[in-house]
C-alpha cells in the first residue's frame, strides 16, 4: 500500500496556501488531481470545477487558496479544502470528486485503487496553450 510507486509527495512539499498538481492514470486515461495540506493531513481532489468540468482549478502553478477554500479563477466558485463542497458560485452545493490518499511516515500516498500515480505536474493530455472561456484571473 505504501510503495514508492504510489508515493505522490513528501508532506513538506504539499502547500496549505495553494495546491500541488499531480497526474494519475486510470488505464490509458490521464486525470489531474490537486493535493492540499490540511491541519490534520492532506486532501486530494480531481482538478475540475464542478460548474464546467473542463475547467481546471490548478493550471500548473497552484490553485488560489484563501480562508480554507480553493478558488476557481474562471467564474469565482469556491470549494472547501476539507470537504470539497462548493460554498459559493454557480455550482453551489456540488462537491469536488475526492481521490483517496493517506499520509504515512511523512509522505503522501495514493490509496485509491482506481488510479495509478503517473507523474507530478499537469497531464500530458492537456493543451496548456489553449484558452477558452472568459475568466477572472486576467489571463
Amino acid at each position: 500500500m505504501f510503495s514508492e510507486d504510489r508515493k505522490l509527495a513528501d508532506i513538506e512539499e504539499v502547500p496549505s496556501d495553494s495546491t500541488l498538481l499531480v497526474t494519475l492514470r486510470d488505464g490509458f486515461d490521464e486525470h489531474e488531481a490537486l493535493l492540499i495540506r490540511l491541519a490534520d493531513g492532506v486532501a486530494c481532489w480531481k482538478n475540475a470545477c464542478q460548474h464546467w468540468t473542463d475547467v481546471r482549478l490548478d493550471k500548473g502553478s497552484g490553485a488560489r487558496v484563501a480562508d480554507g477554500e480553493i478558488w476557481c479563477q474562471k467564474h469565482g466558485a469556491t470549494f472547501g479544502a476539507v470537504d470539497g463542497e462548493c460554498t459559493h458560485g454557480p455550482c453551489e452545493g456540488a462537491y469536488l470528486e475526492e481521490i483517496a490518499v493517506t499520509v504515512h511516515e511523512g509522505a503522501v500516498y495514493l490509496t485509491d485503487d482506481d488510479y495509478e500515480f503517473d507523474h507530478r505536474g499537469p497531464s500530458d493530455d492537456i493543451d496548456l496553450s489553449s484558452r477558452g472561456r472568459i475568466d477572472f484571473s486576467g489571463t
